[in-house]
């Protein structure tokens, strides 16, 4: 039969699963709702378990704004684009008209000598009207050069106005996609000041628990893991990583931390990675989207390892079944076994 103190634990740990799951199956960041803080503990191994059971919560939905962010700074991209090409297009619109009609009073006056001379502007009257065969070949010259002034317009004149026709189709595709664009980051501001709000209120939660600490769980908190299995990475990129991570060791998790001297756990591994030459996204669900997938029987030293469905957390493979990775808030860089959660990997350095 199972004591108190471990019932406590386990509904704790039931609880971060239901809210990482609500958030990862994209229910609406203004409907996440968070527990309420569990009774008192009884003990000091209770207290932990609850903090860092809601740990886990907050680093969720830290890497859940972080993606929110990342979302509306790529739409915002994609309006700043938008707008350009529109500016663009409006300038190409103006110019082929200015074109259009410069064209247009040259094809006017071709129109009205022609009105005016009747039956005089070809080759026939020329002949029929010309003193000598030489101002015959005179006036048929004349003629053609003024033909193929007259071609020339006409050609002129329809070129500006097709120009001017195409260029307005796309100051019209321009204006659409900067509306959606502007539209979808509206959206996504909203979702990001949102998943703000509830990592915040997480925050303070976390806050409140902190206070229920001892001493001992502070320190255990501190601990880095012992040393690392000492396995060389097949390349040299993979080994720099490896080498950076662990000298982060003790350095303090921070939520969007990305260093020199604190880290989320994505913000570890893309410094780390940084340093060696390979360059990550920013979090650890586009970073469990990057390089090569890695059977788990395959892993070398070096591989990302990734955990949570959606993915919510990611650390460095070290071999022996350990990684080195920052945990959540609380805690420190460390050498840990991989977590029950394990759910891929992803080798970034061949």
């Amino acid at each position: 039969m199972q004591s108190q103190p471990i019932k406590r634990v386990v509904a704790g740990a039931i609880t971060a699963a239901a809210v990482i799951t609500a958030v990862g199956v994209g229910v609406p960041a203004s409907a996440i709702t968070l527990p309420a803080l569990q009774n008192p503990p009884t003990n000091s191994a209770d207290a932990l378990a609850q903090y860092r059971a809601a740990a886990q919560q907050a680093e969720q939905l830290n890497e859940d704004k972080l993606k929110a962010q990342d979302d509306f700074n790529a739409k915002q991209a994609d309006l700043a684009k938008a707008n350009g090409d529109l500016a663009t297009a409006n300038q190409k619109v103006q110019a082929a008209q200015a074109d259009a009609a410069k064209f247009q009073v040259v094809v006017d006056q071709f129109a009205d000598a022609s009105f005016m001379s009747g039956a005089q502007m070809n080759k026939l009257s020329a002949l029929l009207t010309g003193t000598s065969a030489q101002d015959f070949l005179d006036r048929s010259s004349a003629l053609a050069v003024l033909a193929d002034d007259k071609n020339r317009a006409l050609q002129n004149y329809t070129d500006a106005v097709n120009a001017a026709a195409a260029a307005a189709q796309q100051a019209t595709d321009a204006r659409n996609r900067a509306q959606a664009a502007s539209d979808a980051s509206a959206q996504l501001l909203n979702d990001l000041n949102a998943r703000s709000a509830a990592l915040q209120a997480q925050v303070n939660q976390l806050q409140q628990l902190s206070g229920r600490l001892s001493a001992s769980d502070r320190a255990s908190q501190r601990d880095t893991g012992g040393s690392a299995p000492g396995l060389p990475a097949p390349t040299a990129a993979a080994q720099q990583a490896i080498n950076v991570a662990l000298s982060k060791l003790g350095s303090s998790y921070v939520w969007g931390a990305t260093g020199p001297s604190t880290f989320d756990c994505s913000g570890l591994t893309m410094y780390s990675y940084g340093k060696a030459g390979v360059s990550l996204p920013r979090t650890s669900s586009a970073q469990s989207s990057t390089g090569k997938a890695v059977p788990r029987s395959q892993l070398q030293p070096g591989d990302l390892v990734f955990f949570g469905s959606p993915v919510h957390h990611v650390g460095i493979y070290l071999g022996d079944g350990k990684m080195v990775h920052a945990p959540d808030t609380g805690d420190v860089v460390k050498i840990s076994p991989l977590q029950n959660d394990y759910s891929g990997a992803r080798r970034v350095a061949y």
